[in-house]
């Protein structure tokens, strides 16, 4: 990331991005700060050579920010509230193939941890670069990645299918069908990946409207840059109903009402003709004797607007 803050701000301005998972950052520290366009990275790194993690949020988004998690320089939790909605969006960032296995098998004990953690009823999206290649097809994994994938699935994309299926998430860019130059997360004169995916619960899946790679910007090198669209599933909550009694007063139009609606009001008001010095008394002897007389009729009024 470094003197690439601005660069990076200026791809999300223009592309209508909100939030984005970055990964191998290589800026040491626990921070936030602005990259520029009203965007906010937060980060978290241990060595300023290598790996690095961090989540860059919209304004509005950075302002929605209730808890942030740094649990290594491979993996960090940013949690929002979004129209009542809690938001958990994980950035990882996978050992590389040549690593050693017992630093990938920490890295996948730190993503199952930070995963489990997660309340069922939040939504929760990871955006990572998990340095191998899923396959190109699904069979076995249905459950978890659609049918457009690209290369033979390596090790470290096998580590990464069993995650997504004893976390029932899903692996959101293989669910659409994207022409190669969209599909292809590095690019060079020899080879074509697609290494970085988004995942999200399965339960979720609906919410995603598209996923693709954006072919005509690149932030570092041959890199390019993920995206996928969500629209969040809002259950609005009921307005509160407010019953209120109003008395019918046209019904004392008619002879009859009227009579008894004054004798029962006289009796109310102990018999006497002039009523009493304490209006609140007096007003309730009112409404008691229209309840009485079934001239008071129910209204709905919702507090704080329109009923629905």
């Amino acid at each position: 990331m470094t003197g690439k803050g601005r660069e990076v701000a200026d791809i999300m301005e223009r592309r209508k991005v909100d939030i984005l998972c970055v990964q191998e950052t290589k800026w040491k520290g626990s921070k936030a700060r602005n990259v520029g366009g009203g965007f906010k990275l937060f980060y978290h790194g241990i060595d300023g050579k290598r790996n690095g993690v961090g989540v860059i949020l919209k304004e509005e988004y950075s302002k929605s920010v209730v808890e942030v998690k740094r649990v290594s320089d491979r993996v960090m939790t940013v949690k929002l509230e979004v129209e009542g909605v809690m938001i958990n969006i994980i950035s990882a960032y996978a050992p590389q193939v040549v690593c050693k296995m017992d630093e990938k098998e920490k890295f996948w004990s730190e993503l199952d941890e930070v995963v489990d953690a997660v309340p069922r009823k939040e939504r929760l999206v990871i955006g990572a670069d998990f340095n191998g290649h899923v396959g190109e097809e699904n069979r076995g994994a249905e459950e978890d990645m659609g049918r457009y994938c690209l290369k033979v699935r390596n090790v470290e994309e096998q580590m990464m299918v069993d995650f997504s299926n004893r976390m029932e998430m899903a692996v959101v860019n293989t669910y659409f069908k994207k022409k190669e130059d969209h599909r292809v997360k590095f690019e060079s004169e020899r080879r074509c990946t697609q290494v970085v995916y988004v995942l999200c619960r399965r339960c979720n899946l609906t919410e995603i409207g598209d996923s693709k790679v954006l072919a005509g910007d690149s932030v570092a090198g041959q890199h390019r840059m993920v995206v996928c669209k969500m629209v969040l599933e809002v259950k609005k909550k009921r307005r509160r109903v407010k019953i209120e009694r109003r008395i019918r007063w046209w019904k004392l139009k008619e002879e009859d009402c009227s009579m008894r609606f004054r004798k029962e009001v006289k009796q109310g008001l102990s018999g006497g003709e002039e009523a009493l010095d304490d209006w609140a008394t007096t007003a309730e002897v009112i409404r008691e004797t229209a309840r009485h007389l079934d001239i008071e009729r129910k209204t709905r009024r919702c507090s704080g607007g329109n009923c629905w």
